[in-house]
């Protein structure tokens, strides 16, 4: 029986070493003078110190072809391993831009696809940190299977485990797909690209010209395509939103959110509402300042926040719970849900309800966006979405009506049709098929143009209107809405109810799945 001799613990560490050095000194220079950590730097950062665990360090390429039995790529491209994120388990894997431009070939993708299917077995959650070249050529057709594998299993962990992908260099062609199959996409400003083909391809198919960053740069896709979540100042500022985002979530769909002592009052009064709806119903205001004053210690954190701005959605905390915010935005398009908005508010009220995240709406809409691009562009399809994933979804869903709250937009912001658990209106809350004055024109048409005063009368008639159904109580009367309050008692009163539903278990007919308009 052999024991270890100095020989092969010498041998050992040797080996390490030059796995540990990547791509070599000069790649790695050259890496970080573009302002950019290294993969092991970036795995290092966003696990708590000394916790990170690397699997498959000594894997290496079977490619025979093009000269690539020479060529040596140090743990093939790919750091993968698991630790502990704030006392948290996960798993992740970080490609290696140094050593073959991280490009993805059979054994890289075997190796994600490996801690892949740990993170499903433990139920810990999974990020991919991705820096890479694309499909290594040189391999063939290994290269495709290798990413289909992991979309495979991007698939059968969704809904189960968080998946969360962080854009920190190129990432072209097939690569981005994996990404787009996860539940939210971080990027670096100046540093990241996304995108299928590139900007030369662009040029030599369609003679069309644009640079990488207004092609598939961070800002790109976080105010235009809506592909990305987050846009980051640096790798640590993307990997500190990582974190965040984590904080908020459970690890697995079986848990529920961590609860965390915030310190607020959960009984503290918010005086500032009372006087926040403007006196002019047509005038905007910003319903971040809203959010602030309910949640604990005023703070959110925000997906999406560039794209789609007519809709808000964010994690924040109520008394230390999680919770995930659906909000009209009056500050942009009057609130109006659009094709974008509604696109935006669907996947993230799936993913509140895969992971058992209850749910704030916060509504003050006047309509659907009018328009033949919406029409054309299929507002029916898209605007039904949030219609399908309200009524399917079965956490606490809470209600809170500031201001406009009408027709089909107000069944599409989480009405008691919809399933709503818990429904509250401030005085100034306005829920009704139309606003008073269309409505107005259409009831009383023939009184307003047989009047000899027609503007006197049409007036008269929008008060009248207003008087009957422009106000939460006839809701109330029905009982669409469960309570009105006064605006400074929301927080209170959203954590009192949040605290009686925690508890709340809702079961639907069973089936496979159904089939969302998409």
């Amino acid at each position: 029986m052999m024991g270890m001799t100095e020989d092969k613990i010498n041998q050992l560490k040797e080996l390490n070493k030059k796995i540990l050095q990547m791509g070599g000194e000069k790649a790695v220079a050259k890496h970080k003078a573009a302002g950019r950590m290294t993969a092991r730097e970036r795995l290092n950062y966003l696990f708590d110190p000394g916790t990170f665990r690397e699997l498959d360090r000594h894997v290496r390429h079977r490619c025979t072809h093009f000269g690539m039995d020479k060529v040596e790529v140090p743990a093939d491209g790919v750091i993968t391993g698991y630790g502990q994120v704030d006392g948290r388990p996960v798993f992740a894997f970080a490609q290696d831009f140094t050593a073959r431009a991280g490009s993805l070939g059979e054994m890289h993708a075997k190796k994600i696809c490996k801690v892949m299917d740990l993170s499903l077995k433990a139920g810990c959650p999974f990020v991919g940190l991705n820096d890479s070249g694309g499909a290594r050529i040189q391999e063939g057709v290994d290269s495709l299977a290798g990413y289909g594998n992991i979309f495979f299993r991007n698939s059968c962990a969704s809904g189960t485990i968080p998946q969360l992908s962080a854009i920190m260099g190129p990432t072209a062609g097939g690569a981005v797909y994996s990404p787009a199959m996860t539940d939210y996409i971080f990027m670096v400003k100046g540093t990241s690209f996304m995108f299928i083909t590139g900007p030369q391809v662009i040029k030599a198919v369609l003679g069309e010209e644009v640079s990488q960053e207004d092609l598939g740069g961070a800002m790109a896709h976080n105010t235009k395509s809506g592909n990305a979540h987050f846009a980051a100042e640096n790798d640590a500022d993307c990997l500190d939103q990582i974190k965040t985002m984590l904080s908020y979530l459970p690890a697995n769909s079986m848990e529920d959110p961590p609860i965390v002592d915030t310190g607020d009052d959960p009984n503290r009064v918010c005086s500032e509402l009372d006087t926040i709806i403007p006196d002019n119903p047509n005038a905007g205001y910003d319903m971040k300042d809203v959010i602030r004053s309910i949640v604990d210690n005023g703070e959110f954190f925000e997906p999406h926040q560039y794209y789609a701005q007519n809709i808000i959605i964010a994690f924040a905390r109520l008394n230390g719970r999680s919770i995930g915010i659906i909000a009209n935005q009056p500050k942009v398009l009057a609130g109006c849900l659009d094709i974008d908005a509604s696109d935006k508010a669907s996947r993230f009220i799936r993913f509140c309800d895969a992971f058992n995240i209850p749910m704030l709406t916060i509504a003050d809409v006047p309509g659907y966006l009018p328009g033949t691009n919406q029409e054309w562009g299929g507002i029916i399809r898209h605007g039904a979405k949030l219609l399908w994933v309200y009524s399917e979804a079965t956490v606490p869903k809470l209600l809170l009506v500031t201001r406009k709250d009408y027709g089909g937009s107000y069944l599409a912001m989480c009405s008691k049709e919809l399933g709503n658990d818990f429904a509250i209106a401030w005085p100034t809350a306005q829920i009704a098929v139309m606003g008073a004055a269309g409505a107005a024109n259409i009831i009383y048409r023939k009184t307003i143009d047989s009047a000899e005063d027609k503007n006197a009368k049409r007036k008269e008639c929008v008060d009248e209107y207003e008087a009957l159904f422009n106000n939460p109580y006839r809701s109330a009367e029905r009982g669409y809405i469960d309570d009105v309050i006064i605006p400074r008692d929301s927080r209170s009163r959203l954590i009192e109810a949040l605290e009686i539903l925690c508890t709340k278990r809702e079961l639907r007919p069973p089936k496979k799945h159904g089939n969302i308009p998409l």
